[in-house]
């Protein structure tokens, strides 16, 4: 056997004795968790509020909308009760030279829900509070202000609780209309005696009961239905109106 013929027998005999490496084991594989993301409500709307029709008092929308709450909450009433023997007004005088009188309408209704101007949330929060307890009930209304239309639906309205905001007739333009000495004030007030108060003229109260994905839904009285105003117009309005807004609710 030459050299060369004996060094690749060699070579055979280790390659054939020499251990098999293992294959490597497989790494198990990593658990991968899929985390969802909550499904975002795009529409809702609160049922069983009803719609009245603001044909008697014309400037009562704000009692209006107060009844449409109080129906809906399983309270018999309407609107000529609430404005009759619950609603805090203070009337519209005038002095000897012609001077317009009358109160901050933050404590109290401006002049008669027939033909006078409004009252803001507080004094209107005020007003509900005392049905409330006449009719010993647990149920409070609270003025809520600051908020958006938006963070009232999220807060309130997805929750079923229908909720009174100030805003405009049809979402016009509010506009200075009319103006008067302030003769009235109490806590809510955010005028003293002997100031000036300003009401916009298309100033309107509605129950804010729903949203889709354009627009919020609103119990009106003055359309006699639920109206549909687009988000972004509707926010603006409230905001120029203070923006005002009441839920009524068990402490």
């Amino acid at each position: 056997m030459t050299v060369s013929a004996a060094i690749i027998l060699v070579l055979l005999i280790i390659i054939n004795v020499a251990p098999i490496a293992p294959k490597p084991k497989p790494k198990p594989e990593q658990e991968v968790r899929v985390t969802q993301a909550p499904t975002e409500v795009q529409s809702y709307q609160i049922q069983g509020v009803p719609i009245v029709s603001q044909n008697e008092l014309k400037a009562g929308c704000e009692t209006y909308a107060c009844t449409m709450l109080l129906k809906s909450l399983d309270f018999d009433t309407d609107e000529f009760d609430f404005a009759d023997n619950y609603l805090i007004c203070s009337p519209i005088s005038y002095g000897v030279d012609g001077t317009r009188f009358g109160p901050d309408m933050y404590s109290a209704f401006a002049g008669t829900v027939e033909n006078g101007y409004g009252i803001y949330s507080p004094a209107m929060a005020k007003s509900m509070n005392k049905f409330f307890e006449a009719k010993k009930s647990k149920l409070k209304a609270t003025s809520v202000v600051g908020e958006t239309l938006e963070s009232l639906c999220d807060k309130y309205v997805k929750n079923g609780t229908a909720v009174m905001v100030w805003a405009t007739t049809y979402m016009q333009e509010p506009y200075e209309k009319a103006s008067w000495v302030v003769d009235y004030v109490d806590e809510n007030a955010k005028t003293k005696k002997g100031d000036t108060f300003t009401w916009l003229q298309n100033e309107h109260c509605m129950v804010l009961i729903g949203f889709d994905q354009k627009d919020y839904l609103m119990a009106d009285s003055v359309a006699g239905k639920v109206s549909h105003f687009e988000k972004k117009l509707a926010e603006k309005r409230f905001k120029e109106l203070g923006s005002q807004a009441i839920v009524a609710q068990e402490p």
